[in-house]
């Protein structure tokens, strides 16, 4: 029987804040899944409600479930930052000891003269932490009449250029991106430089995700793909996993700039049949990026119900030697105050066939998501 692992990352669906929350400039009370749900009155998911999701948390409308299909618990973030590339390689079974830098107050002046100079561009815009969506309102019309690219960043270790297509093409823009990221390096080398075309007219900007390109740096060490490869295993990618982890350790990568591609793909793999033991690593977006950061209850628990929804087929049609986890990478709780990402415990479904669900309790680092997949697929 060849065994697979099915790792599915619910991207920003934190299940309550850690004790150590203030050091990460949260409000108190973050909780992403449980306080969308207050929100929604509710959330209606059914499945994830029998793997055990309800007994993690108090969660409206997702009840305790004490014959829980799945083993369930929490996970402690060890390594120290909220953000995605963090959260992925911690989950992967690497810790950081070190955050990586960030830059609140935008950044120094030496590294924007040395972008200018490399780029050729004329100037930047911004240069400021701000939310993707209201920095477009408030400079794309300057963007469009000075030439200047739009860069920002976040609550994330990101330098993040934006620019109109109509104005600079794809192929310029990803080039300045480039030169960004050969520069950010030493105590500037921030986790990810993305480019962030968009389009429309002022006053109805639009973001072209499908057309975004994120340069990251490469794991400083082994990573659970790059063990699993080097062990002959099949590593598949679907989404964004494969961008934070450089392409690197992944024998196929599958896309998914949204979260009904990644849907469609996850279930492809679960309906083929293998022949070799396989690796799939996946990140469901859209509750972050679409929701999240928007500060949109509403449209986070929709996604969450059609994310249920999937995975009701995917508890069908999964084979003996198959396991599902369920996890998130961090929290983006849209009642908090600002945009930022969330310094939370993640959830923890752990489910498969032909294994006995139980309590894993609080667990002490995401890390143990790689533990119990290497386990999985090493262990005979």
């Amino acid at each position: 029987m060849n065994r697979r692992v099915f790792l599915v990352v619910l991207d920003a669906c934190g299940i309550g804040a850690t004790p150590d929350y203030q050091s990460y400039g949260d409000a108190p009370g973050a909780n992403t899944i449980a306080n969308v749900a207050l929100v929604c009155g509710g959330l209606k998911l059914p499945n994830m409600q029998a793997l055990g999701l309800g007994n993690i948390w108090d969660i409206t409308g997702v009840k305790v479930n004490t014959q829980a299909k799945a083993s369930w618990g929490k996970a402690f973030p060890l390594s120290p930052g909220k953000d995605t590339t963090t959260g992925h390689w911690e989950i992967a079974g690497l810790v950081l000891d070190q955050p990586f830098p960030l830059y609140p107050k935008g950044f120094p002046e030496e590294i924007i003269q040395a972008f200018l100079a490399e780029s050729g561009c004329s100037g930047v815009l911004g240069n400021c932490a701000a939310s993707g969506t209201e920095i477009l309102d408030r400079l794309g019309a300057e963007h469009l009449a000075s030439g200047k690219p739009i860069l920002y960043t976040s609550a994330d270790s990101v330098f993040q250029l934006a620019a109109h297509v109509d104005l600079m093409p794809l192929d310029e823009l990803y080039r300045i991106c480039k030169i960004a990221r050969s520069l950010l390096v030493g105590e500037h080398e921030v986790s990810r430089v993305i480019a962030r075309p968009f389009s429309g007219p002022v006053g109805a900007f639009k973001r072209l995700s499908e057309a975004r390109k994120d340069y990251a740096i490469l794991p400083p060490a082994e990573t659970l793909p790059d063990k699993l490869l080097a062990a002959c295993i099949e590593t598949t990618s679907i989404g964004k996993i494969a961008d934070i982890f450089c392409q690197r350790g992944f024998s196929e990568i599958m896309p998914g700039k949204s979260n009904k591609e990644c849907l469609l793909n996850i279930s492809k793999k679960i309906g083929e049949e293998p022949s070799k033991p396989e690796f799939i690593f996946a990140n469901l977006v859209e509750t972050d990026s679409h929701y999240g950061h928007r500060n949109d209850p509403l449209g986070f628990g929709a996604c969450l119900e059609e994310i249920d929804r999937s995975l009701g087929s995917w508890l069908e049609n999964l084979r003996e030697g198959d396991l599902l986890i369920l996890t998130a990478d961090h929290g983006c709780d849209p009642t908090a105050p600002g945009t930022d990402h969330t310094r939370e415990y993640v959830p923890v479904l752990a489910y498969s066939p032909s294994a006995p669900a139980r309590v894993l309790g609080t667990l002490a680092s995401f890390g143990v998501m790689a533990e119990i997949s290497e386990q999985w697929l090493l262990t005979l």
